[in-house]
């Protein structure tokens, strides 16, 4: 799966959760460039990123999610396992 896939499928998966359906997103958007997104609402998106793209993430893992590309470069990661 490349990354112009995942982040394609990430942005429905924001626009959904947040309800924003204009929202165009970005390798370098964080929790900080996105008012809904509080530590509910992470822990909701993790939830559902994990069912959408079929894999699982540890803690380490989420705790390493700093911005949306690291994200991306995890799913990437996992996809490909």
């Amino acid at each position: 799966m490349s990354e112009t896939e995942v982040l394609a499928k990430l942005t429905e998966i924001f626009r959904d959760l947040f309800e924003l359906p204009e929202l165009v997103l970005d390798k370098n958007m964080s929790a900080e460039d996105i008012d809904e997104w509080d530590s509910v609402n992470h822990v909701m998106l993790v939830v559902e990123v994990e069912r959408q793209f079929k894999i699982k993430f540890n803690t380490a893992e989420v705790e390493q999610m700093k911005n949306v590309g690291d994200l991306v470069q995890i799913i990437i990661g996992k996809v490909a396992a």
